[in-house]
C-alpha cells in the first residue's frame, strides 16, 4: 500500500511540475483577436485620428486610403489599458503614389491619448525602424533601427509587435519597460525611466508619411491584443 502511494505521490508531484512550467512558459494571454475577415470584425476598429481617412474595399482585411492634408490615419481596438502588447500584420500597398512610397510608414500604437502615445513605426521602402515617445506633441526617439533586410517591401506583409508594462523591481513604478518585434525577431527592448505623463490608455494600429500622407494606401489584418507578463522579454 505504500508502495502504491508513493508512486501515486510521485505521479501527482509529476503532474504539478507540469502545470507550473506550462504556466511559467505563457508570457502572454490574449484579450483580443480579429482576422478581418468579414465587415462586422473589420468594423470593430473605429477611427482614433485622421483628417481625411478612407476605408473599406477589401474582404479580407482593413483597408485604407489617406486622404490630402493629413499625416496619419489611426484606428483603435476595443481594448483598453495600460500594460498591453498589439501584434499585427500590415502592408503598404502599391496604389500608393511613387511621390509618397518612401516617406511612407506602417504603425501600432500603446497608451494612446491625450496626444501622447508610445508608437512603433516601420519604414518599408526605407527598411527601418522607428520607436517612438510622443508626449503632448514632442516626438522622442527611443530606438531607431535602419537597413533590416527582414522589414519587407511594397504589397508585402510586415508583421509588427510592440509591448510596454511598468516595471516591478524598480523603486519608481512609472518606469516602462518596452520591446519591439518585427517580422518574428526582436530589434528593441527599452527601458523608460518615467512613464507617467503617458496617460493615454488606447490601443492602435495607424498608417501615415511625414507631413502629408495624401495618396499612402495600406491594410491591416490579423490584429491580436494581449496582456504581457512583467517578468518576461
Amino acid at each position: 500500500m505504500r508502495r502504491k502511494l508513493t508512486f501515486a505521490t510521485l505521479a501527482a508531484l509529476a503532474g504539478l511540475l507540469c502545470v507550473a512550467s506550462a504556466a511559467m512558459a505563457v508570457r502572454a494571454i490574449g484579450v483580443y483577436s480579429n482576422d478581418m475577415e468579414t465587415t462586422a470584425k473589420r468594423g470593430q476598429l473605429l477611427k482614433l485620428s485622421g483628417r481625411n481617412c478612407d476605408r473599406g474595399g477589401s474582404e479580407i482585411a482593413l483597408k485604407v486610403e489617406i486622404g490630402e492634408r493629413t499625416k496619419e490615419c489611426a484606428y483603435r481596438t476595443p481594448v483598453v489599458g495600460r500594460d498591453l502588447e498589439i501584434v499585427a500584420t500590415e502592408r503598404l500597398l502599391s496604389g500608393t503614389p511613387e511621390a509618397r512610397r518612401r516617406g511612407a510608414f506602417l504603425s501600432l500604437s500603446l497608451r494612446s491619448g491625450g496626444g501622447s502615445r508610445y508608437q512603433l513605426l516601420v519604414f518599408p521602402l526605407q527598411r527601418k525602424y522607428q520607436l517612438r515617445k510622443v508626449t503632448d506633441g514632442e516626438v522622442e526617439f527611443l530606438a531607431v533601427g535602419k537597413q533590416i533586410t527582414r522589414i519587407q517591401g511594397l504589397n508585402k506583409a510586415n508583421q509588427l509587435r510592440l509591448r510596454a508594462f511598468n516595471l516591478l523591481d524598480t523603486r519608481d513604478k512609472d518606469d516602462c519597460r518596452l520591446l519591439v518585434y518585427v517580422n518574428g525577431k526582436r530589434f528593441a527592448v527599452v527601458t523608460d525611466r518615467g512613464a507617467g505623463p503617458l496617460r493615454g490608455r488606447f490601443v492602435s494600429i495607424s498608417a501615415g508619411a511625414g507631413r502629408n500622407a495624401g495618396g499612402v494606401i495600406a491594410s491591416f489584418d490579423d490584429v491580436a491584443v494581449r496582456v504581457p507578463s512583467p517578468f518576461a522579454s
